[in-house]
């Protein structure tokens, strides 16, 4: 097999296509799988402390409520530390908690404030010195592309005022139909979807995400310059970086060219020119939901984002585990999402697009799914075996990974449709409320948040979940084999395993039988991860387990592998 120079490390990628082999070298009737050519990939830049990191996404409004009104809070995170810090994440990401009329937040109307609901900026302050306390960064959501409606600015825009006047994108009349024009993150032509008409000033405004969401003009230089003064002040108070939201669609360029502008890839690194000037070791990493060659360019030759998340991964792997679905792109432009899945072809095929991108290896950031997708134990219908087989599949990638709060115990929905129903509180125990909350409602039931109509769907939601008895975290916790346990151990090996992290190399074969190896290796240590993906079982003999012991195995008999069941094997440390 050749080898490829990355960082003066090999990194292949070895794959049994359509005819898989046996992975014994030993057995007389052992074929290797080809070598998969791979082209150099780009230089690693020196290793930052988000390289070895493992993200926790917090929907604050859903993690934990400590003074009983039924909404998370900055409290709430900050007692919730040592149950991070135990399951093994030093890195989180809070979604928006600015001041905001909505739910979600991501339409706030102030730049220095933050959300009442979750409390004081003293208790936010806390929550930051508490986290670092224990080792753990924390990266904030950070709007940039658009703000509320209710925003001063563009109360005062609309008005006419000096200088708001021209802090948006205005004019006179509606594009018509072929005009080019629709959501940026589609080919449709709905002009109606991006301009908006506003009664106060008599024309229409550029509003991608609706109209409660207006973009900014950031070709204004007093917007440019409030953008890097919020930054600023986040940072002063002592947050690592930003999850920057909506990076494509910054800069428009005109109908048909409202994504992925040359411009807007050219603001992000001046962005970052700007926030490094404030603290070199600050991290930006970006929402770009498009396919891998395009979420790359935000790389900027070095200039641009730290690093960007692949939403193909995730896509690839739930794809996997079940068979015949197209994931979904609520907010993205993806071609990947729709292929349909053959077999483990996948996994290379993605770690080599990262490889042949205008990005390192590094720049990416797999996950599975987070607050706009159906959560994983939704679309595999609560099968834990398979989530457990996402989940090894995740941590077996290249890359800094991910997680979305609740993943780590198979936190379902109850149903598609609504947002909502992706971000509901967390299920940390059996009792009332789940132990989210000790009022009556949670803040999913507070139904004049979701408008008129909507139905009380938590109390039914729940109770179905607590009648299953280990869908909590403490009853999770209290399991030796649960799926808390198995991300826990991930995390460990994530963090302690040399040949994780992305010098190490990345091998993939299938054999014949619908069993799958990963293998990932450095320097004599070596980490191999054995899948069943059908619904038999399966004998896995054939796998070589020489200098190698099972440091996790679920539905292991001997050398049979159950019905979707999962064997890690490793060289000694």
């Amino acid at each position: 097999m050749k080898a490829f120079t990355l960082s003066s490390l090999a990194l292949a990628i070895l794959l049994g296509g359509c005819q898989p082999a046996p992975l014994n070298p030993d057995s007389s009737s052992a074929q290797q799988p080809a070598a998969a050519t791979l082209p150099q990939s780009a230089a690693q830049p020196a290793a930052a402390w988000w390289d070895s990191a493992i993200f926790y996404q917090i929907w604050p409004r859903s993690f934990y409520d400590t003074d009983g009104d039924g909404h998370g809070d900055f409290n709430g995170m900050t007692a919730k530390l040592p149950y991070l810090q135990e399951l093994g994440v030093n890195a989180l990401w809070l979604t928006p908690m600015f001041e905001a009329p909505s739910y979600h937040g991501y339409d706030f109307t102030e730049f220095y404030q933050v959300e009442s609901d979750y409390g004081s900026m003293a208790e936010f302050e806390a929550f930051i010195q508490a986290a670092e306390a224990r080792g753990m960064k924390v990266i904030l959501d950070l709007v940039i592309n658009h703000i509320s409606s209710e925003h001063e600015w563009f109360v005062r825009s609309a008005a006419g005022e000096a200088p708001y006047k021209d802090y948006f994108i205005w004019r006179d009349d509606m594009p018509g139909a072929g005009s080019g024009w629709g959501h940026a993150w589609s080919d449709n032509d709905k002009p109606e979807a991006v301009w908006h008409w506003n009664e106060t000033r008599q024309q229409y405004y550029y509003a991608a995400f609706g109209a409660s969401q207006p973009d900014v003009n950031l070709r204004h230089p007093d917007v440019v310059a409030e953008m890097e003064k919020m930054a600023k002040f986040w940072l002063d108070k002592g947050v690592d970086g930003f999850r920057l939201d909506a990076v494509r669609f910054a800069m428009e360029g005109g109908p048909n060219a409202q994504a992925d502008t040359a411009e807007t890839i050219a603001y992000w690194q001046s962005f970052n020119q700007f926030v490094k000037s404030v603290n070199p070791n600050a991290y930006l990493v970006g929402e770009a939901w498009v396919d891998i060659p395009v979420a790359a360019r935000y790389y900027g030759n070095g200039k641009g984002l730290d690093q960007g998340f692949d939403f193909e991964v995730g896509y690839k792997i739930l794809g996997l585990l079940q068979q015949g679905s197209a994931g979904e792109a609520q907010f993205g432009t993806m071609q990947s999402n729709q292929q349909q899945i053959a077999d483990a072809t996948v996994l290379r095929q993605n770690v080599q697009q990262r490889l042949d991108s205008v990005a390192p290896l590094n720049f990416f950031a797999p996950f599975l799914t987070n607050h706009d997708q159906e959560r994983v134990a939704y679309q595999l219908q609560q099968h834990d075996n398979k989530a457990r087989l996402a989940a090894a599949m995740l941590f077996s990638s290249p890359g800094t990974p991910y997680i979305y709060y609740g993943e780590e115990i198979g936190l379902t929905q109850d149903r598609s449709g609504h947002d909502v129903f992706k971000r509901a509180p967390m299920l940390w125990d059996n009792t009332k409320q789940a132990g989210f909350t000790d009022s009556d409602r949670s803040w999913v039931e507070q139904l004049t948040l979701f408008g008129d109509g909507f139905p009380n769907w938590w109390p039914g939601f729940l109770a179905e979940q607590l009648a299953i008895a280990d869908r909590s975290v403490a009853a999770q916790q209290a399991q030796p084999d649960s799926v808390w346990q198995l991300y826990k151990f991930l995390i460990a090996q994530k963090k302690q395993r040399p040949e994780l992290g992305v010098a190490g190399s990345y091998q993939v074969s299938q054999l014949d039988n619908g069993v799958v190896q990963i293998s990932r290796e450095l320097d004599g240590s070596k980490s191999v991860f054995v899948l069943n993906l059908t619904d038999s079982i399966q004998d896995i003999s054939q796998i070589n387990r020489n200098g190698l012991h099972a440091s996790w195995a679920f539905d292991l008999d001997g050398t049979s592998l159950g019905s979707y069941g999962l064997l890690v094997l490793q060289s000694a440390e």
